[in-house]
């Protein structure tokens, strides 16, 4: 339920009355105002206050979250329980503030006539272009509690593919941060105490690598503003780079063919292709829309230009597997499978195979992975961890050289 506030008359003794009242839409908090006897003049949603503010940093609707919607709503549907009646149920059922709003929202839509599909669009953060396509698919066959059921599937699939990747980039990143943490000490903290003990020695100078180390130390300790803004600035310019077309073209063809994570994304991309493929075809949606949705759903961007050249191909008159077939940005076993498929007329069932077969793929290039990663960042801390030590004792060592000759 929002809260809305409003402004109304009252036609017995003309005043105006200030207040609020919880609907599902303005429309049902004008109805409610109404009923009361009142004529609203102003009806806006409410201010939360602070609340508000404080709740915008968690208002994103969680995949878990609009997984158990997803199948809530199936459940009740397939009961027989009407539409708007099983989503009240389900958003009373709910824990998640956020997709509370959201539900809400729906229900006013949808009771002021808007299809689901239509509700839903509104909120494109909520639910994304293959959500809406099974939904409407979905009401215009009858069969929306089927529909909601492949796409909590769907997304439950999705979210253990988005898991395995990040599983896979943990280690070496955790690495990584602390090795930054480590060196970092030691640069600002104790090589300075070096330079303090040889800055007493007539005639000494340090060694090259710790008079590099110390420089930058030196640097770090006087402008560390400069260098946070230097970091920063990097960090902004990189991130915008990387959303641009030529830095997204980059980054993509990166996880295609970089090493060693080639192989695991490319088998995640085909999965996620498969997967959104089965599911999309098994709920009526047609080829090329399917084909469309596909690949905005594998987000990259090399692959998914090779899927709007198959679009076409297939409006010439081309099966998909002969569309695909030889293109470098799909692995041999899609089209092998899609052929079989639409040869024997089981394409749903054959992407879903697919689908299942790359899934597992992933988590054997995960551990893969793992094992060519651990003794790479083994190695280059091995390095790093020299570097410092040499910068720190080949000092001492000159220190204790000298106090032998003084003797």
């Amino acid at each position: 339920m929002l809260t809305y506030q409003y402004t109304a008359r009252d036609p017995q003794n003309g005043k105006t009355v200030k207040s609020s009242v919880q609907a599902d839409s303005e429309a049902a908090a004008a109805k409610l105002i109404s009923g009361e006897g009142l004529v609203p003049t102003d009806i806006h949603q409410g201010d939360a206050g602070i609340g508000s503010l404080l709740s915008g940093f968690g208002n994103k609707v969680k995949t878990k979250d609009r997984v158990l919607f997803s199948r809530q709503l199936s459940t009740l549907i397939n009961a027989g329980v009407p539409l708007l009646q099983s989503l009240r149920s389900v958003n009373q059922q709910s824990t998640s503030k956020p997709l509370q709003v959201v539900i809400s929202g729906v229900v006013g839509d949808v009771e002021g006539g808007s299809s689901l599909g239509n509700a839903m669009a509104k909120y494109p953060k909520v639910f994304n272009q293959i959500y809406l396509s099974l939904i409407s698919a979905g009401e215009s066959s009858g069969t929306l509690d089927k529909a909601l059921d492949r796409l909590a599937l769907q997304q439950e699939k999705e979210a253990d593919l988005n898991s395995k990747i990040r599983g896979a980039m943990i280690y070496p990143l955790v690495v990584l941060v602390v090795m930054i943490a480590v060196v970092g000490f030691m640069v600002v903290k104790v090589l300075p105490q070096v330079k303090l003990l040889y800055d007493g020695m007539k005639g000494s100078s340090l060694p090259l690598i710790t008079r590099i180390l110390l420089g930058v130390s030196d640097f770090t300790i006087k402008y560390w503003w400069v260098v946070l803004i230097v970091i920063g600035l990097g960090a902004f310019a990189t991130t915008r780079w990387a959303r641009t077309g030529p830095g997204k073209e980059v980054i993509d063809k990166f996880k295609m063919r970089g090493w060693p994570i080639g192989k695991l994304f490319m088998k995640v991309y085909m999965a996620r292709f498969a997967r959104t493929g089965s599911t999309l075809v098994a709920s009526g949606v047609p080829l090329l829309q399917v084909l469309s949705i596909s690949g905005d759903a594998v987000n990259n961007i090399h692959i998914q230009r090779a899927i709007q050249r198959a679009a076409e191909k297939v409006k010439g008159g081309k099966s998909l597997a002969d569309s695909i077939e030889n293109d470098d940005n799909f692995l041999p076993l899609v089209p092998n499978m899609l052929r079989i498929g639409e040869q024997s007329g089981a394409i749903e069932q054959m992407m879903g195979k697919v689908a299942d077969y790359y899934e597992k793929e992933v988590d054997t290039e995960v551990a893969n992975i793992s094992s060519i990663i651990e003794p790479v960042m083994m190695v280059l801390l091995g390095v790093v961890a020299f570097i410092i030590v040499a910068a720190v004792l080949l000092p001492i060592y000159g220190l204790a050289g000298s106090s032998s000759l003084g003797g």
